[in-house]
């Protein structure tokens, strides 16, 4: 089967926009492909952090990744840096990769304006290690959102620049595109989440989940709800698109449309299908969290699956660049 790899910064509790935008195809893919999956602690400390909470964070990340199906019997999961070679081929990527791409990154942009206190060359440096992280283990596929692309491009940019340079030793990975729209935040303006504090988690129960629901921003044509309404210009039917069946959301199209359904009504289903998908892997997550040893044993199990790849992979490398054996 053909490869695929991805990574999810561990921000503690994933929330919907994770969930419906990477953990759910994840679990899918495991059917098709060979996958790998990383929670990516060395992202995670290009940007202001509390040491004290990044463990846990991380555990708890990966528990989640479990509780929503992530098979490690059909997957590797693993923790980005319990494999040092995820640092070491990031460095030989700096010394091809285009400094001019780099600072054009949207991400970097966006990043740099949020963290002008903390701008540092890590917050430049992301994709090369993202371009390590793919490239490390040959991934021949990588699951993104259109808003990625850039990111993807680039990885395929340092592969052809260092094969060029030393021999064809990477293959350029090609985009999995996530199906369905991205997820905004509950504003409906940014992205959804942890920082902006428009996110709902995963973990959240039914009362939790309704009160992020209820202001959440709806489309803006429907100042009264005698208003006609565009489903397709809603953030609210977009997630109803990663929970809600089809034949019930083409019922609530046409109740926007036609202005027979209200949003708050149109948001009492979206909570409704969205607790009869989650309250599962909620039960999974503290049976889990109940037995975190467990967790840190599948974890370093796949570290040890891991580490094999990189150390061949790497082997290579450095053959490849002349360094003494």
């Amino acid at each position: 089967m053909q490869r695929v790899f991805s990574g999810i910064q561990p921000s503690g509790e994933a929330h919907l926009g994770n969930y419906a935008g990477a953990i759910k195809n994840w679990v899918r893919l495991q059917d098709e492909y060979e996958c790998i999956y990383c929670v990516v602690d060395l992202h995670a400390v290009t940007e202001s952090f509390d040491p004290a909470t990044l463990s846990q964070r991380t555990l708890d990340m990966a528990i989640t990744l479990l509780a929503a199906g992530i098979d490690p019997e059909r997957s590797i999961l693993f923790v980005q840096s319990a494999v040092p070679e995820h640092a070491e081929l990031t460095w030989y990527f700096n010394c091809v990769a285009p400094l001019g791409e780099l600072e054009r990154m949207t991400q970097f942009k966006d990043k740099a304006a949020r963290n002008r206190q903390n701008l540092n060359v890590g917050l430049l440096d992301y994709p090369v290690l993202q371009a390590a992280d793919i490239l490390l283990y040959k991934a021949e596929l990588v699951p993104v959102g259109e808003d990625q692309i850039q990111h993807l491009e680039f990885s395929r940019e340092v592969a052809r620049r260092f094969n060029k340079r030393y021999g064809d030793i990477f293959p350029e990975p090609r985009p999995l595109l996530t199906p369905g729209k991205r997820i905004l935040g509950l504003d409906g303006q940014a992205k959804m989440s942890k920082s902006l504090g428009n996110t709902v988690s995963v973990l959240a129960g039914p009362e939790a989940t309704w009160d992020k629901l209820r202001p959440a921003v709806t489309d803006e044509r429907r100042v009264r709800r005698s208003d006609p309404g565009e489903p397709e210009d809603c953030n609210i039917f977009t997630i109803h698109k990663a929970f809600t069946p089809a034949e019930t959301r083409e019922e609530l199209a046409r109740g926007c449309r036609g202005a027979t359904i209200g949003c708050i009504d149109c948001k009492r289903v979206l909570a409704e299908h969205i607790e009869r998908e989650l309250a599962p892997l909620r039960e999974r997550y503290r049976a889990l969290a109940a037995n975190p040893e467990r967790v840190r044993e599948i974890l370093a199990t796949g570290a040890g699956r891991c580490r094999a790849i990189a150390r061949e992979v790497m082997g290579e490398v450095r053959e490849a660049m002349g360094f003494l054996a």
